[in-house]
């Protein structure tokens, strides 16, 4: 006990002027990109892509660590299937709120690495022939990394890649972004 006390007080002592010097505040951002989705939906395999944005606000505790909720949301998948010499247009969408972790790791004074994971609250739609088919909804997990290149001292540019579950399923997202550092 007496030794983990002594090398949490190191860390500690070690850790806090870097820590008390960290560039701490709110963060807002906005990205866009592709979502990828492949399926199977009432005996339908869909294979598709759609336009993703995501906007988040955020609070950066340090160098290290920073808490964000959000939106995201997948766009439209769209796919045309023959079912039996009639053509069948299935329709996917999935949009909600995130809120979760990010952790950074410096490389250079511009460039540095993160990672971020927390829990997606979504609800969805699926619609055959614009029929709706269900309604899902569910809270999920989503992580993700990615790289970031610090533009001037409040304006960054980022691009990731995060995969978000969606009750059985998962859709992975490509995107670029910017950060705002206030």
């Amino acid at each position: 006990m007496k030794i983990q006390s002594i090398v949490a007080a190191t860390a500690i002592a070690v850790l806090s002027p870097n820590l008390a010097s960290a560039d701490e505040g709110l963060i807002v951002s906005a990205s866009v990109g592709s979502a990828e989705l492949t399926e199977s939906f009432d005996s339908f395999d869909v294979d598709s892509d759609s336009t993703a944005y995501r906007i988040a606000i955020g609070w950066r505790f340090n160098d290290y660590l920073m808490i964000d909720a959000g939106y995201q949301n997948f766009g439209r998948f769209d796919q045309t299937f023959d079912d039996a010499g009639t053509p069948t247009r299935l329709s996917l969408k999935a949009d909600g709120f995130t809120l979760g972790g990010v952790g950074n790791l410096p490389i250079s004074e511009r460039i540095s690495l993160f990672a971020r994971a927390g829990a997606f609250f979504w609800d969805g739609d699926a619609e055959i022939n614009n029929v709706t088919a269900a309604r899902p909804e569910d809270t999920n997990l989503y992580f993700g990394a990615g790289v970031r290149f610090n533009l001037t001292d409040k304006l960054s540019a980022t691009a990731d890649a995060s995969r978000y579950d969606l009750d059985g399923t998962s859709s992975t997202v490509l995107s670029i972004g910017l950060d705002f550092r206030f």
